[in-house]
Formats: C-alpha cells, sequence, structure tokens
C-alpha cells in the first residue's frame, strides 16, 4: 500500500522532565512513598533518561497524579477522540482530501476503553460517510500502531481503490498509577500522550512511499513481564526491568527476517535503557527515535510513526531509500514492517 499522508498531533500541555518533578514532589502522595521509591522518581525525572519533555492531555496539571479511577477514564473519553481527529484532519489537509472521501478507518489504543470506540467518534466529529469501514484495535500495548498498519494492508487488498487511515491514539495520562513498585514508579516518569494518523491507498505512482514485508512475534511466556493490570478500577503499567533486553532480543530476531537490508531502522522509544538494547543488536543509530522520546517521551503506540515522520521529512524528494520500521510491547510481542520507494 502506499503512503498519502503522515501527520501528528500533541496536547497543547507541555512539561519539563524537571517541572513534572516539582509537580509530584509536592503531591501528597510522594511523601508517602518509601525513601527507595523516592529516590527512583528523582533519579529518573532528574537524571540522564533522554526525555526533555512530555505533553499532556489535562488543562490541569497540579491534578495530574493524583486523579481517581472515575477521572481518568473521563480523561480518556474526552481526549483520545480529540486527538486522534487533530492528527488525522492535519492528515486530511496534507493529502488533500477530505474525509468523506475515506472508506475506512483504523484507530489502535491502550490506554482507555470507549464502546463504541474511539473510530466512532472521530468518524462522527469528522462528517465520515455512513459506510465507511471502522475498526479499533485494542490490547496490543505500545507495538499496535504496525499491526494496525497491517490490517489497514488487508483492507486494502480486499478493496485496490480504497482510501484508510490509520491512527494509533495514546492518552497515556489517563492510565497513570502511583505506588512504591519500581516498574509502576518509571512509567510514572516515561509516558506522554499524543496521536498520529497516516492515510494509504491501493494505487500509487513512481517516487511515493510503500509498505509491506510485516513480520511479527509474540512470546507469551514473557506477558507478566509488560502488560496492564486493572487495580481498583485504574489500569496499572506492569514493568518488569528485563524488558529492555526482551525487545533486543525479539527485534533481532525479526530483523533476520527483512526483505532487504534497510537504509535506517525506524524504531519505537520505549525508553533510554531500551534504545540502548536496540542500539546494541542493530547495526544504526536510532536517532529519530531518540528524538522522540527527548521532545515526547514514551507515547506508547504512537512513537513509532512519529519517528517515522520525522525520518520522512528528513529525506530528499527524489532519493530511492529504504526504511525498516519496529514497535513492540506488551504480549510480549514485537512487530515490523518495511517502507521503501
Amino acid at each position: 500500500m502506499f503512503l498519502q499522508s503522515i501527520a501528528s498531533a500533541t496536547p497543547e500541555h507541555v512539561l519539563s522532565q524537571k517541572d513534572c518533578f516539582s509537580l509530584i514532589r509536592n503531591s501528597s502522595w510522594f511523601s508517602d512513598c518509601s525513601p527507595a521509591a523516592r529516590m527512583l522518581v528523582e533519579k529518573v525525572m532528574c537524571g540522564g533518561s533522554g526525555i526533555e519533555q512530555r505533553h499532556y492531555a489535562t488543562d490541569d496539571l497540579h491534578r495530574l497524579f493524583s486523579l481517581d479511577a472515575q477521572q481518568l477514564n473521563e480523561s480518556y473519553e474526552i481526549h483520545a477522540p480529540q486527538l486522534a481527529a487533530a492528527a488525522l484532519i492535519q492528515a486530511l489537509d496534507r493529502s488533500k482530501i477530505q474525509a468523506q472521501d475515506l472508506d475506512a478507518l483504523f484507530v489502535c489504543t491502550c490506554t482507555g476503553y470507549l464502546c463504541p470506540g474511539v473510530t466512532s467518534h472521530v468518524a462522527e466529529s469528522l462528517g465520515m460517510r455512513q459506510d465507511a469501514y471502522l475498526c479499533d484495535i485494542v490490547g496490543l500495548g505500545c507495538g499496535a500502531a504496525i499491526p494496525a498498519l497491517r490490517a489497514a494492508e488487508h483492507f486494502i487488498k480486499a478493496h485496490p481503490e480504497a482510501k484508510v487511515a490509520v491512527v494509533p491514539v495514546e492518552i497515556c495520562s489517563a492510565a497513570f498509577f502511583v505506588n512504591n513498585d519500581p516498574g509502576v514508579l518509571i512509567s510514572l516518569c516515561l509516558f506522554g500522550d499524543g496521536a498520529s494518523a497516516s492515510i494509504w491507498s491501493g494505487h500509487g505512482h513512481a517516487g511515493q512511499w510503500q509498505l509491506g514485508h510485516f513480520t511479527t512475534t509474540h512470546r507469551p511466556e514473557h506477558r507478566e513481564k509488560i502488560r496492564f493490570r486493572n487495580d481498583q478500577g485504574k489500569l496499572r503499567n506492569q514493568l518488569h526491568r528485563s524488558v529492555p533486553q526482551l525487545a533486543a532480543a525479539a527485534v533481532a530476531d525479526l530483523y533476520q527476517l527483512r526483505h532487504a537490508d534497510p537504509d535506517q531502522v525506524i524504531a519505537h522509544s520505549g525508553g533510554r535503557d531500551v534504545i540502548d538494547a536496540l542500539e546494541h543488536v542493530l547495526p544504526f543509530s536510532l536517532d529519530e527515535t531518540r528524538e522522540v522520546l527527548s521532545r515526547c517521551g514514551n507515547m506508547s503506540s504512537p512513537s513509532v510513526m512519529f519517528a517515522l515522520e520525522q525520518r520522512l521529512a528528513s529525506t530528499s524528494a527524489d532519493a530511492d531509500h529504504r526504511y525498516w520500521l519496529t514497535a513492540f510491547g506488551a504480549g510480549f510481542a514485537a512487530h515490523a514492517c518495511e517502507m521503501w520507494r
């Protein structure tokens, strides 16, 4: 399938890591944490995490880390459709087509739940046709963007004339959870909110970006090392210290299945240690991945698409290139695909 456009959106509210730590340090729950927990949060947020700032879908930053389950759920219900629509509107504008021209919309997310899903709300707000196919993909965690693209590819193979939008959107601030667990605290220090939108078709022309050659691996024996759990009505991220090595091993295996050698790898920005582990097993420096982590934190599923958008923006219009995309997360699962022109 051929890329028509790609765009991204982040909430207007942004905090540097140091300012975010100041808010956390003055929060009532922080004083109740153990000394070791407080030291860990300060080390991650004020040390070399590789994150300069994060965006949050909230107009009350002082309450960001103390919302109850109902308030977190409401935040997701409000902001996920809005942020997804904002990214898609930009992508439509760049492709010079109207929302009514879309034949299908795929949205992937894991940081909240809506029924009907985010697609229903986005389709309504943008005025999509009533016969457009809507598909919500949930539960795939940080790696979801690539399986969502694969689903779009299947739709386009069945409907070669179709125009399809794929939107990963996460309101990670609606899944913040606090206790003394190191994995929980590290998650609190890494995640931010964002959405990406890309539009695809079954027909292209010379020089247009094409996507395909999907691969995947799922390793359920490691499921408990990275997943969401429901805890008192909140989503609690379960994150084991071995995740960087798990990600690197899975990605290295997928890289061996590549169709051709790429000019660059575009990866999900899981965190500094994850990127370090990936660079150890891949013959590339993940510059775009690190840049996305620096200015947005870990946004879960949209992250890899943010890095792709940045790479495409810096690629010469007349140059032939091949990129290898990879994302990974809950499952434990990892996914990859290739992009070329």
